[in-house]
């Protein structure tokens, strides 16, 4: 808190950050300004409310102390940087960026909100370190949609590719030290992205479709068609990285892709062992490198969705219930440095003790817990737990009574 305590012009506002991470680090159930609030031992929420909407202070650089933060205490030669998307289910028209979208999180279409972030991994550990809001062109043609959800008028539609590259600019012109980008189909797929990272000499490993097309000096060829025509040689077994069971191991194959342009391009092939399932990633490096060296950003690329998992178990990413740009941006930005405590942590523990005896080294988990009992926990007498009790019942009551005089007024 220290490190960001500089970007707040206000010590009310300094004060209610600090407080607010530490609710979000707590084992709260629910995590929203209410509960964050009473946690805290406020009267009532509205301090916090006007911490994300309208205090003054810059989310944004608050995101790039962060990004330093967790690349100072990260920092590794085999630095990958991990881009992906994840959706939150929103009920209603009026949360900024809400729309019937495809969503990995429920794995189907649904009425949600979708963000792209940016994790730094390294085999010290991964966080996420940039985020941007996927705003669609139902919200992007309507102006006065966007501007009743605070969104800048300088804010137009951009692809989630298109996101990516911003974060990873970012990134890279702030001088974090990362020769890798890594990515799923969605980002394998589009050509933009893929020009930018080459121009900029950053290797990558983005996943692309069976029906990717890939040119070879015999021609044109569906990356599946593609495959069968490789020997039985070409394939080795090596582990993508250690799983929760141990090592990982897939057969792999390499096959070269045809480009006058400076740099080497290649198609990585991963073939299940057990199933024979496929899975497909379009390679580029500035100069030529092992196999070993592909399959290991391949593989780092599921630290995203590890990121994503504790960051919505344990700094409720995922459980803000605000409606505005502004409002969101903070929100997720917080929840980021309460979650790349954890992960700084963690790494710290386990240099420290690299082999407990006995012991399972410390997980994020096991952090939050210790340090929720340990130095955070509130302690706060029944009367502090009665008028909150009223506070939220006189709250209901009056939305009750707006609602009914709402239908009442359209019937």
């Amino acid at each position: 808190m220290g490190r960001i305590a500089g970007r707040f012009v206000r010590v009310e506002p300094r004060r209610r950050a600090r407080a607010f991470v530490l609710g979000l680090l707590s084992g709260l159930p629910r995590k929203n300004c209410w509960t964050l609030a009473e946690h805290a031992g406020d009267a009532n929420p509205h301090g916090l409310q006007h911490l994300l909407s309208r205090a003054r202070w810059d989310a944004d650089a608050v995101r790039d102390d962060i990004r330093g933060f967790v690349v100072e205490h990260l920092h590794h030669e085999d630095a990958v940087l991990v881009v992906d998307e994840t959706g939150d289910l929103k009920k209603g028209t009026g949360t900024v960026g809400v729309q019937r979208q495809y969503t990995g999180t429920a794995g189907r279409i649904e009425n949600s909100q979708v963000a792209v972030y940016l994790a730094y991994s390294t085999p010290l550990g991964h966080a996420a370190i940039d985020r941007e809001l996927y705003v669609p062109r139902s919200w992007t043609e309507d102006p006065a949609r966007c501007r009743a959800a605070g969104i800048p008028d300088a804010v137009g539609f951009a692809t989630k590719p298109a996101l990516a590259a911003r974060m990873i600019g970012r990134a890279l012109d702030a001088g974090v030290a990362a020769s890798w980008v890594a990515g799923d189909e969605v980002y394998g797929g589009n050509p933009h992205l893929r020009t930018e990272l080459e121009r900029r000499e950053t290797g990558y490993v983005l996943a692309v479709a069976r029906d990717h097309q890939i040119t070879t000096r015999a021609g044109n060829f569906r990356a599946d068609v593609l495959v069968k025509m490789l020997p039985k040689r070409a394939w080795q077994k090596l582990s993508a990285s250690d799983g929760a069971k141990g090592h990982r191991f897939y057969d792999w194959a390499l096959a070269d892709i045809a480009d006058d342009r400076p740099g080497h391009r290649q198609l990585l092939v991963r073939r299940n062992r057990r199933t024979r399932e496929l899975a497909f990633y379009r390679c580029y490096s500035a100069v030529r490198v092992p196999l070993s060296t592909l399959v290991r950003v391949a593989g780092r690329r599921w630290t995203v969705e590890e990121t994503f998992q504790s960051g919505k178990g344990l700094a409720g990413l995922d459980e803000h219930q605000v409606r505005r740009w502004t409002s969101w941006h903070r929100w997720v930005t917080l929840a980021m440095l309460a979650h790349a405590f954890l992960t700084v942590v963690r790494a710290d523990e386990h240099a420290r003790h690299s082999k407990p005896d006995g012991l399972i080294p410390l997980t994020c988990n096991e952090i939050q817990h210790l340090f929720t009992a340990l130095a955070v926990r509130p302690v706060h007498d029944a009367t502090h737990r009665l008028d909150w009790s009223h506070w939220r019942r006189r709250h209901q009551a009056r939305s009750q009574a707006s609602h009914y005089q709402r239908q009442a007024a359209q019937t």
